[in-house]
């Protein structure tokens, strides 16, 4: 019943996107943003159909791609921003398809770690290569532009992984 909740508020139809880069006036910053969840949220219709043909729902996708290494359950209700309860309901349906496992925390054995199985390792592949595909708009760019686009996205994660790392400065 939950999941036909959630999948009921997830097929809503998205309101149209506003027209406009960024308000006017914005500094380059704030219109390249604008720009990229444009482009981003233009494509989660596209997201959500190839997710659904695994019979999955957001959250699950969010956890399949969370978990590289064991991680407490508690850590990826922070990340989901949601109650530790709506863990449970998303690590339930990912254990009953083989996608991960719970295993207590050798430092605390009533801390439970979600563990990727195999299984969940090849499907979570099998999505990040589907879901990797240049939407029209970015395949039919040259390929300098292409080039461009890749090297400065790439600059923005490595400045993200820096101010996420624990041993920043």
């Amino acid at each position: 019943m939950e999941y036909d909740r959630f999948v009921a508020i997830e097929t809503k139809a998205p309101s149209a996107p506003r027209k406009e880069a960024a308000p006017a006036g914005a500094d380059l910053g704030s219109q390249a943003w604008s720009l990229l969840q444009r482009v981003v949220f233009s494509q989660r219709p596209r997201w959500m159909t190839v997710i659904r043909e695994y019979d999955l729902v957001p959250p699950h996708w969010i956890a399949l791609q969370a978990v590289d290494e064991p991680k407490p359950m508690g850590e990826l209700a922070k990340l989901l921003a949601c109650d530790s309860s709506n863990v449970t309901w998303i690590t339930d349906r990912l254990e009953e398809r083989g996608l991960v496992e719970r295993q207590a925390a050798e430092h605390d054995r009533r801390v439970k770690l979600l563990v990727l199985t195999e299984k969940g390792r090849a499907l979570r592949s099998e999505l990040e290569e589907r879901l990797s595909e240049a939407p029209p708009p970015i395949a039919s760019l040259s390929r300098k532009d292409q080039r461009t686009l890749r090297d400065v996205l790439s600059c923005v994660v490595e400045k993200l992984e820096a101010d996420q790392s624990p041993n920043r400065a």
